[in-house]
């Protein structure tokens, strides 16, 4: 059986290589692990956090994932236009996992910072989702 946290991975990084919308914005630049030389702007995987939800006869879990979105566009529209795609390809979006049954994925907050590095937006997309394993 495969782990829910790492199938749940793999399909939010397939969708998101996936729609127009997004990568109209970053190219394939859709990084699990971003290389030493990236380019921005592009999207990668933030932390992770998978909280056991189990019942009697029912294995499941909550995970929170958060994707980050990195511009050097001067201001913060462009990492904007970032965040809501990543939004809008993942809230509620019924991905298709192979092992588990992923019963909900919603958008729970997106927040704007500022790098520490000047001239570097960043936002962090962060969604919670329900994952039961048969």
């Amino acid at each position: 059986m495969t782990s829910a946290s790492l199938e749940l991975q793999g399909a939010i990084v397939k969708r998101l290589k996936e729609y127009a919308p997004l990568t109209d914005l970053v190219g394939d630049r859709i990084y699990e692990e971003v290389p030493l030389k990236a380019v921005m702007p592009y999207v990668s995987l933030g932390p992770e956090q998978v909280v056991s939800e189990g019942a009697e006869c029912i294995t499941a879990f909550e995970a929170f994932n958060q994707i980050d979105a990195w511009s050097t566009h001067v201001g913060q529209p462009h990492v904007k236009l970032l965040a809501e795609a990543i939004r809008a390809a993942l809230d509620e979006f019924d991905l298709p996992l192979t092992d588990n049954a992923l019963v909900s994925m919603e958008h729970r907050q997106t927040r704007f910072l500022r790098d520490p590095a000047k001239g570097v937006n960043h936002a962090a997309v962060e969604f919670t989702s329900f994952i039961e394993q048969p």
